[in-house]
């Protein structure tokens, strides 16, 4: 389930670094003036040191306090040029990730919403939402402290041991005797972190699909008592990311005592060494108080770099998973000039076979046609193909093999939005967005107007349950309608389809959720819904398609029989049979409750 998080990626990839570097481009403006203005900086941190020694050797021990005074002046405007500089350079890098972060975020929103279903069948929602949380800000952190930031220090690296070469070249090989050891700290450092990052991004997107997966379907876990199970579970996964975590915690913690071990090494070289030239008058005292400020800044630079290092590793890996995510090829989409003109109903299945990915055939050779206007039942028992007819009506899928005709018009011709605009779909599970009553009929579409959903509402009899509600049309549903009951849902499914006057209507499964109460207020609904409309029916319960034109009768992906109700039941075959064992059932449930005698003559047929 986890195997892409597996792939450990290079540390730096130059190929991924072009291709962020992309999405600096509508604000290299921006950009240019921030590396301006870091590079400023780094020349005013590099001046400081040079300040002490001109006070020192040239003021202080000669007793010039009006040149004291100057040099004072002069650190005190310094720090608010530095001030000013590092104010606007973090304020416009900032700013530029903030914007960088949102473009991406809509760049792959946008991409998820073009996927094809297919692909959500794969993957998990909760690695997903990791790809457009986690993961992007990952790369904000890249461009608000790397990318730019990593030459500023390297400007300052390189000024701080240009300066201290000029200023002595002898004590500045001293100070470069530590290096060695700081980059061999470094690169294990490096190797160590980077293992352990991968385990801890493992770990998040664990967490993520986990947390997804159960809080979506908490109320089963309660109701079969999986509580302790489940907790067991997740704490294992939490278990293993405090793990990896506590490991890196660990990495750091050793390093960075070493980093400044090898820091106060430096100084104590140079202190000897330095010490003893001005004993011997071959180094003033200013020099060295110098030397000693260029050293402490020597080695933030270094620090910072090697943050930037780790930095780059997260983006690295963070990146990959993103331009995976962006080159997941969209399979499925309408051609660039599609069909747009109104549909009128006409629908043709011609030798459709289809297998879902690495499965056998779900249907097998079937042809059927459906007219405009006509009413048809799909029944067959589960496994049989039904839903995968409508999956492939509107595209959400397309066919292997054979060809399905919407008006004599393939539906890859046709354009992807507007046939799926003109097949509306009743699904037996509702779902439902956080919003209000009418922006869930209506799905903020504005052209649909508050009239034409109070119309849809009322012909659906959802009208008279939602103006109990507290307010009313306005009502603010939570997350997937969970304040409403079934039945409910199922109205507000009948009325937004009937909102977008869709041509084709299916009913997958709509009413085998609803109870008796609720079916009887639909079936008049349904009436009015299905007339003039080509309708595809999909129902379990028999009961509920008796009055269509035709039943097609689906038995492991081929089309068994076909014809009306009393016709089916004649030919006593597989729908026979399924009436009998549907409607013996009922007569056994409704003998127990003493009312045999209404299902007496249905038995009889």
């Amino acid at each position: 389930m986890y195997a892409e998080e597996d792939v450990l990626g290079k540390a730096y990839d130059a190929k991924l670094v072009r291709r962020l570097l992309t999405y600096l481009r509508p604000y290299r403006g921006a950009v240019l003036v921030a590396f301006l203005l870091i590079v400023a900086g780094s020349g005013v941190d590099v001046v400081y040191p040079y300040l002490t020694k001109v006070a020192i050797d040239r003021y202080i021990r000669q007793g010039n306090f009006a040149g004291l005074h100057l040099v004072a002046l002069a650190y005190v405007a310094l720090l608010l040029a530095e001030f000013g500089l590092g104010y606007f350079q973090t304020l416009l890098l900032h700013r530029t990730g903030q914007q960088i972060m949102f473009d991406m975020r809509l760049e792959l929103f946008r991409h998820l919403e073009r996927l094809p279903h297919a692909f959500f069948d794969r993957n998990p929602v909760g690695r997903l939402m990791t790809r457009l949380t986690s993961d992007v800000d990952v790369l904000n952190e890249l461009f608000t402290s790397g990318v730019v930031s990593v030459f500023g220090d390297l400007f300052a690296l390189v000024g701080i041991l240009i300066a201290i070469f000029v200023l002595n070249w002898k004590l500045a090989l001293v100070v470069c005797s530590v290096i060695p050891l700081l980059f061999a700290a470094a690169f294990l450092f490096k190797i160590k972190v980077r293992e352990s990052y991968r385990e801890v991004r493992i770990f998040v997107a664990k967490i993520n699909a986990f947390l997804q997966e159960n809080i979506t379907g908490m109320t089963v876990v309660q109701v079969f008592g999986r509580e302790q199970k489940k907790f067991c579970q997740f704490d294992a996964i939490n278990e293993g990311h405090r793990r990896v975590n506590l490991q890196s915690v660990f990495y750091h913690a050793v390093f960075y005592p070493v980093f400044s071990l090898i820091s106060a090494l430096a100084l104590g070289l140079l202190l000897w060494y330095g010490g003893g030239q001005i004993l011997a008058a071959a180094l003033t005292l200013g020099s060295l108080v110098a030397f000693i400020q260029y050293v402490e800044r020597f080695f933030q630079p270094i620090n910072d770099l090697t943050e930037k290092y780790n930095i780059l590793q997260s983006a690295m890996a963070s990146s990959e998973r993103i331009f995976k995510l962006l080159d997941t090829p969209v399979t499925l989409q309408g051609p660039a000039q599609g069909v747009t003109r109104p549909v009128e109903g006409h629908i043709e299945f011609r030798h459709v076979t289809f297998a879902y990915p690495e499965g056998e055939p779900v249907l097998r050779d079937i042809s059927f046609t459906v007219q405009p206007g006509e009413s048809v039942a799909l029944v067959g028992a589960t496994g049989a193909g039904k839903s995968t007819i409508i999956h492939l009506l509107n595209r959400s899928y397309d066919l292997q093999r054979g060809q399905i005709l919407v008006d004599q018009v393939d539906v890859r011709e046709w354009d992807l939005a507007h046939l799926r605009r003109s097949v509306g779909i009743v699904l037996q599970d509702v779902f439902l967005f956080s919003g209000s009553i009418q922006d869930n009929i209506r799905l903020w579409n504005p052209e649909i107007q508050p009239s034409q959903v109070i119309r849809a509402a009322c012909h659906v009899n959802a009208h008279p349950f939602i103006q109990r509600l507290p307010a009313h049309y306005e009502h603010v549903l939570r997350e997937r309608g969970a304040s409403l009951s079934v039945g409910e849902k199922q109205l507000l499914a009948f009325a937004r389809a009937l909102a977008y006057d869709s041509r084709i209507l299916v009913l997958d499964e709509a009413t085998s959720s609803i109870d008796t109460e609720t079916e009887l207020l639909i079936r008049d609904a349904l009436e009015k819904l299905l007339a003039g409309r080509t309708s595809l029916v999909i129902a379990h319960r028999l009961s509920t398609i008796q009055h269509v034109d035709r039943i097609l009768v689906l038995h492991r992906g081929e089309l068994k029989e076909e014809g009306t109700h009393q016709e089916l039941l004649q030919k006593r075959g597989i729908y026979w049979r399924l009436y009998q064992l549907q409607y013996q059932e009922q007569f056994l449930r409704e003998t127990r409750l003493g009312h045999a005698a209404d299902l007496a003559p249905h038995l009889a047929e």
